[in-house]
């Protein structure tokens, strides 16, 4: 096809890379355990671990899980937020032959049930803080080996004592998992073992990135290691123009405020970090906002991804504006859309302007992306990146005219190779030539920029993560009062969407708090309705299908906020 963005790219960006010159993730990181083995790598509540450190470290966990009989191309579960053991055990997974499983730490036990029995884990690795979650769900799906760990295993002394002793008074449920073997022990014993490093290929899966795809069922997109690789160092190269806008003294950092469980952070921060030799700072949780910036303070930072939500809130921070940004040279926005008003406050604070992206866990990341040595907002997600095709097509598979909007279809080797066991939703997702249907409606301008204008699937994005409304539904619909329920989503000026849930009542007596409460038992925070609405009925088709669009249109106004 005629790719005629190319010409607007930036000077020195090349149209593709090539994938081929690392065999795999595996081949890369080792590749950056040599070339930068005394540099700090990752540092989390200011204790920093080195890229030897994490080698050694990860090889020794990697021997262990082999050791417990795990064979090449089984799956290991990864149920972790960021901290330093997350990149010791991505390492681990990945250099002993085995398919890494990244499990969101908030889930609720059915949803990680779900994850577990789907991907056929056989191992986890859990912070302790959510050993409880995985006492409930862990009877019925095939893990055999646990690993649990403290959030002060890798922090030292006395400070990994003191952090554990608090951390357990206020943050960690009682659990019991008979058998488990601590991250410590498991480190210990794997030292005295050796790490037998198998060959693998390109197209063995990497990691299964599981999303609600283009329906609600949450399904395993098969990341390759060619695939993870490509969007690596298509996004390597694209970030070039942008280290250009200041200098950099000393070290390059990267804020990983954002969860190395999510595609978004996990390739464009914590791989980009390993294979560039940059420290990524981690941040446990970036809803303590001003924990977050106290972290920050000791850094100069250099590129800064997050999602519109985030940078909003650091934005309208006055300790944040504190802070030192002469080397701030990247902020990249992606997850959802950055509004302009956040934009333009970000660029006052910092003086570095918010480069907006576009990606799915289906495409490992991000797919296009705004010039990052550019200073205008363009209110797009800007231009297909390299080895990217995009085409937007109309609802019989055609291309539209230019400045007419269809669904945005990608090709490239950044596309997933398909859906873990699931042939019929694979097929589903693509066109009869290969390319992926992402469920957003976009145009294409002359330029070859590209506008999000509405979304053709239902799914709600809450601050870069994807709701489905049949999954929220199918949840409060087992409440024994209520008779019927639709969700969709409306905006909202924090997240960028918010849930409103439509119920008709079987019990007249049910409230809004107590549905509220069971909410929060039953769904994950972000799944969790902002708004409640009792309707006396919901309109539907003549076959008796939930209109939601209907229901959309009745909200002109956000209702009142919970």
């Amino acid at each position: 096809m005629d790719r005629f963005w190319l010409k607007n790219y930036p000077p020195g960006v090349p149209s593709d890379i090539d994938p081929t010159v690392y065999p795999s993730i595996v081949a890369l990181i080792e590749e950056s355990f040599a070339k930068y083995r005394e540099a700090s790598a990752y540092v989390c509540m200011g204790k920093a671990l080195s890229f030897g450190e994490i080698d050694t470290m990860s090889r020794a966990l990697g021997a262990w899980l082999q050791g417990r009989g795990l064979k090449r191309g089984d799956r290991v579960a990864i149920m972790m937020p960021n901290i330093l053991q997350y990149p010791v055990a991505i390492a681990a997974v990945l250099r002993a032959g085995f398919i890494a499983v990244n499990v969101n730490p908030l889930y609720m036990p059915q949803e990680l049930e779900h994850q577990l029995k789907d991907s056929g884990a056989q191992a986890i690795l859990v912070l302790e803080n959510f050993a409880a979650t995985l006492q409930q769900a862990i009877a019925r799906t095939d893990i055999k080996h646990v690993v649990v760990a403290a959030m002060g295993d890798l922090l030292g002394f006395p400070k990994g004592p003191i952090v554990d002793f608090i951390v357990r008074r206020k943050m960690v449920p009682a659990w019991s998992l008979p058998g488990h073997t601590s991250f410590k022990a498991a480190l210990a014993a794997g030292r005295s073992m050796k790490l037998v490093l198998p060959e693998i290929k390109a197209d063995d899966v990497a990691v299964l990135q599981y999303t609600g795809g283009t329906t609600g069922v949450s399904k395993g997109a098969m990341l390759l290691h060619s695939t993870i690789v490509s969007n690596l160092l298509a996004s390597e190269a694209w970030m070039q123009p942008g280290l250009k806008r200041r200098t950099i003294t000393g070290q390059r950092t990267i804020v990983c405020a954002l969860p190395l469980y999510h595609v978004f952070a996990f390739v464009t921060c914590g791989l980009l970090g390993m294979r560039t030799g940059a420290l990524n700072i981690l941040i446990p949780n970036p809803r303590d906002i001003p924990g977050m910036i106290k972290d920050l303070a000791r850094f100069k930072i250099n590129i800064f991804p997050a999602v519109n939500t985030l940078f909003n809130a650091l934005a309208n921070n006055a300790a944040f504006a504190k802070l030192d940004f002469s080397e701030l040279v990247i902020a990249s926005g992606g997850g959802m859309a950055v509004q302009e008003a956040v934009a333009r406050k970000w660029f006052a604070v910092t003086g570095c302007p918010i480069c907006e992206g576009y990606g799915l866990s289906e495409t490992a990341s991000g797919v296009t992306c705004n010039p990052t040595d550019s200073e205008a907002y363009t209110g797009t997600i800007g231009l297909p990146m390299p080895n990217v095709d995009i085409r937007i097509l109309d609802d019989a598979g055609k291309d539209v005219p230019l400045g007419q909007p269809g669904e945005i279809t990608i090709s490239g080797p950044q596309v997933m190779s398909g859906y873990w066991q699931s042939p019929a939703e694979t097929a589903h997702a693509m066109t009869p030539d290969g390319f992926f249907k992402s469920g957003d409606i976009g145009v294409m301008d002359e330029q070859g920029y590209i506008r999000i204008v509405d979304r053709k699937k239902d799914m709600i994005l809450v601050s870069g993560f994807n709701v489905f409304p049949n999954e929220v539904e199918a949840v409060v619909a087992l409440h024994p009062g209520v008779l019927e329920c639709a969700v969709v989503g409306v905006p909202d000026a924090n997240s960028g969407e918010a849930v409103i849930l439509f119920v008709v009542k079987k019990d007249p007596s049910l409230t809004e708090e107590a549905l509220r409460a069971f909410c929060v038992k039953e769904l994950t925070g972000y799944k969790r309705p902002k708004y409640i609405e009792f309707r006396d009925e919901l309109p539907k088709t003549n076959v008796g299908k939930i209109l939601r669009r209907a229901l959309r249109d009745t909200v002109a106004i956000a209702p009142k906020a919970a």
